[in-house]
């Protein structure tokens, strides 16, 4: 057996999604750590809602942070194994990096809050726009974009699964997309509730700014392989993985490749390392040879725990 981690990101949270694994302390613990850094009470926020607030940039990203790493110190403390390799979906990244040690988990809470804001403030609220396309290949999606963008800016954002890409941009821009996609066969193209179009050019005032920030932050080469959003590939020096974090804001999340280098380095197990279920479906879609597990409660990091027999090839 040979184990991968993955780490969800935006789109994952949900008011309550801390409550199935309260049994566990270190889930409780680790939120009040991460609360603690920010000034901020991120148990209140996620256990009570409201889903606005939640929904928002500047919180959503720290949170889910907190969540993963939670997640993956509840798998520790149950006696889990080590991944061989690991890889996060956007702002998941952060999250394998923390639990492969690359960068000190309260720093991370801080960095993200500042990528969340910079994110927020770089395309003014209702000027952008995110759309899910279903049905189209990579290839196709990308020329819509291409024949939609004029003088403004619509591209792929995420690589999500096949059929299931991600676009971002201008909102009229995308809008255009939208229809061009439906002429080109999409079996669906609708525009999302998220005001940030991530991962498109749009976002290259906001990779300025956590440019600087990661400047002052000390990382350090991870534990375990962790391969990039931006490359597909092992940063492996502090100045390589600030790099493509930083590139990471502007370029598309490569996940179809990312799964597929894991399946070609020999992974026979992805486990999601975090709440929900988002990435788990998109692994099955896309590796359907590799086993796909979930640790969305403590009852699912038990079962997998046994499916896995507590054991794992170790970096």
């Amino acid at each position: 057996m040979k184990l991968a981690f993955v780490f969800p990101g935006q789109g994952s949270q949900s008011v309550g999604m801390l409550r199935d694994y309260l049994d566990l302390p270190v889930v409780r613990t680790t939120i009040d750590e991460a609360s603690s850094a920010l000034g901020q009470d991120l148990f209140a926020l996620v256990e009570n809602g409201p889903e606005e607030a939640l929904n928002q940039t500047t919180n959503t990203q720290p949170i889910m942070l907190a969540a993963d790493i939670a997640v993956y110190r509840a798998w520790q403390a149950l006696g889990g194994p080590a991944p061989v390799l690991a890889a996060g979906h956007s702002l998941g990244e952060y999250a394998a990096l923390v639990a492969g040690g690359a960068l000190g988990f309260a720093e991370a809470m801080k960095l993200v809050r500042v990528r969340a804001d910079a994110m927020q403030q770089a395309v003014p609220e209702g000027q952008g726009g995110i759309a899910a396309i279903l049905g189209l290949d990579a290839d196709q999606v990308a020329a819509a974009c291409a024949e939609a963008a004029g003088d403004e800016v619509v591209s792929p954002a995420n690589l999500n699964a096949p059929g299931q890409i991600v676009i971002a941009g201008g909102k009229a821009a995308v809008g255009r997309a939208i229809e061009a996609c439906k002429a080109r066969g999409a079996k669906r193209a609708v525009l999302l509730p998220m005001s940030v179009p991530s991962h498109c050019a749009l976002m290259r005032p906001a990779a300025e700014t956590l440019a600087g920030a990661l400047a002052g932050i000390a990382l350090k080469s991870p534990a375990f392989p962790i391969i990039n959003n931006v490359d597909v590939r092992e940063a492996t020096t502090p100045a390589e993985i600030a790099d493509a974090l930083v590139r990471q804001l502007y370029c598309p999340v490569r996940w179809i490749e990312i799964v597929t280098a894991m399946q070609a380095a020999g992974v026979t197990h992805i486990v999601e390392c975090g709440p929900g279920k988002v990435l788990h479906g998109m692994v099955r879609r896309i590796a359907t040879d590799v086993t796909s597990a979930t640790l969305s409660s403590a009852q699912a990091i038990a079962d997998t725990l046994a499916s896995i027999g507590q054991t794992g090839e170790t970096a």
